[in-house]
């Protein structure tokens, strides 16, 4: 655990003759990769961006392309790695979004202007900010990275093959780990779904609406994901059901504003008639079953000789989600955390990891951060959480991100941040349909956007 007091009060620094600079490679070109990249070099290293795509952004490059298999579940299958449907617009407003010291601001010249814009804003962002620090021409596209190991006296070698078929390895001091957790897709447990005669999906394969005309859809799942999916769907199809599995009694509630969709308990049992029966006794004849469950995390790459492993969806053990003790600093993880504020929790993440691989920033000793994963396992026990919420940090990010600034000598989050990311989530609970259109937290954006005066002068 972390607590949140945040001293004013920057670190001493270390002399620049004291520091040592690594070569450090970076798995991953989307927002973690990018940021770690500029932290890293800030501190002095060199380093090299393995991406295995032919673009910077991760999961923020949409395609309409699919897999083959909807499930994603053949492992010899073509894997498209972008999880983004056409219609997706951010779930959290510019002014929380952007990392610390690089606004998300509207461009002067065009752009989504929308304060929760599409996608396509987002990746255009990233790509600004890799151009704007000099990132972008580090990163070696389309070289995906195939094993990572570890060598003698903590060094790693890093391989990687091209999409022409020909590839190559390297030597590094330290490998940081940046390659998401959008594209492994976890699924619900349906009782007789292996005779249930319909198409079932992943939300990871779903781009439009448009294929589920006039047909029947289950929509599996409570995420934002499962909200937008849900709505999108419905314009065309014939029925949506939702499936919530924190809903254990009472009658399906048909949806505010919609004459075709439905909130249900968790699905109970399918049959081989096609029909799907929920918790809350409704029976329904379904076409379509789309699971909007989430990702699991998967590093097929990364040989640590079964020191880092990942056991229901817990990758560990991490030093405050970050740090394997037995093998730190010299391999780290970047973006580990769910349900939080991804950019600037990133950026703080990658400038405690430059600082110290640098010496700059000294780590308790193997012993210590070994005692600290498991007092905070314990302690997740004892409170009944499943071991798969981990990296679920939703309900303290902001501690967190005080934590991780505190020992960096930056500054604490500041406090708008952290009062419009309450706002908005109360605003997406009370007007689910029109939160990133209708707001009433003005006042927080005029201080973000006073904030942001020192960055944009």
């Amino acid at each position: 655990m972390v607590s949140s007091s945040c001293s004013s009060i920057p670190k001493m620094p270390v002399t620049p003759l004291s520091l040592v600079t690594r070569h450090v490679a970076i798995i991953g070109a989307g927002a973690a990769g990018l940021v770690t990249a500029r932290e890293l070099r800030r501190e002095g290293h060199t380093t090299t961006i393995f991406e295995r795509g032919s673009s910077i952004g991760g999961t923020w490059i949409y395609t309409p392309d699919t897999e083959p298999d909807p499930m994603s579940q053949d492992s010899s299958r073509p894997i498209v790695h972008s999880s983004l449907y056409k219609s997706l617009r951010t779930n959290l407003p510019r002014e929380v979004m952007g990392f610390l010291d690089y606004p998300f601001v509207e461009k002067t010249n065009g752009g989504d202007r929308r304060r929760f814009p599409g996608h396509e804003e987002v990746l255009d962002y990233l790509e600004r900010f890799g151009r704007e620090f000099g990132v972008s021409r580090e990163v070696g596209m389309e070289k995906e990275v195939v094993r990572v190991d570890m060598e003698q006296g903590g060094k790693w070698t890093v391989k990687w093959k091209g999409k022409d078929g020909g590839g190559g390895e390297e030597g590094f001091d330290a490998v940081v780990v940046c390659n998401g957790h959008y594209t492994e897709p976890r699924f619900a447990e349906i009782p007789g779904i292996d005779v249930w005669p319909g198409k079932q999906m992943h939300s990871h394969n779903y781009r439009i609406p448009e294929p589920f005309h006039d047909q029947v859809v289950v929509i599996i799942g409570s995420s934002a994901s499962a909200v937008d999916i849900s709505r999108d769907v419905a314009r065309f199809a014939k029925e949506v059901h939702i499936a919530n599995r924190s809903i254990t009694e009472g009658t399906p509630a048909k949806q505010p504003g919609y004459d075709n969709m439905w909130l249900h308990s968790m699905i109970k049992i399918t049959h081989n008639d096609g029909s799907v029966v929920f918790h809350d006794g409704c029976s329904v004849h379904v076409d379509v079953i789309m699971h909007c469950t989430g990702y699991v995390y998967n590093f097929p790459f990364l040989n640590t000789n079964g020191i880092v492993t990942v056991d229901d969806n817990r990758v560990g053990p991490l030093y405050k989600h970050v740090f394997p003790p037995l093998l730190a600093p010299s391999l780290s993880f970047v973006g580990i955390p769910w349900k939080i504020v991804p950019f600037p929790l990133c950026e703080l993440q990658s400038k405690w990891i430059a600082a110290v691989l640098s010496g700059r920033i000294s780590l308790p000793t193997k012993k210590e951060m070994m005692e600290d994963v498991e007092a905070y396992y314990k302690q997740m026990e004892a409170a009944g959480i499943p071991k798969r919420y981990t990296h679920n940090i939703g309900h303290n990010q902001f501690d967190y991100d005080d934590w991780l600034a505190n020992e960096c000598g930056y500054s604490c989050i500041e406090e708008w941040r952290r009062l419009m990311y309450k706002e908005v989530s109360k605003n997406r609970k009370e007007r689910p349909e029109s939160y990133r259109d209708e707001w009433d937290d003005d006042h927080l954006v005029a201080q973000a956007r006073e904030t942001f005066s020192k960055f944009l002068s």
